[in-house]
């Protein structure tokens, strides 16, 4: 089975397979609790839709949008 984006690209958008799991997940994350995908692929799959946005350039950083943030803010 062939995944395409493939990850070798990917890597050419990120640094390392840590950001682009970290990216992935928090924009996957984004899109599950509602946010519009930011690409034209047909896809169902939030996970899906955010890594083609990666590859898109489309997402660059993503900033958590959890309302449950457990660190200690002193």
């Amino acid at each position: 089975m062939m995944v395409k984006p493939a990850v070798t690209d990917l890597l050419k958008k990120v640094d390392n397979h840590y950001s682009l799991v970290i990216m992935t997940a928090k924009r996957a994350r984004q899109i599950a609790q509602g946010q519009n995908p930011m690409t034209n692929v047909e896809e169902k799959s939030p996970v899906t839709l955010a890594v083609h946005e990666i590859y898109e350039d489309k997402v660059y950083e993503v900033e958590n949008s959890d309302t449950n943030n457990t660190e200690n803010e002193e």
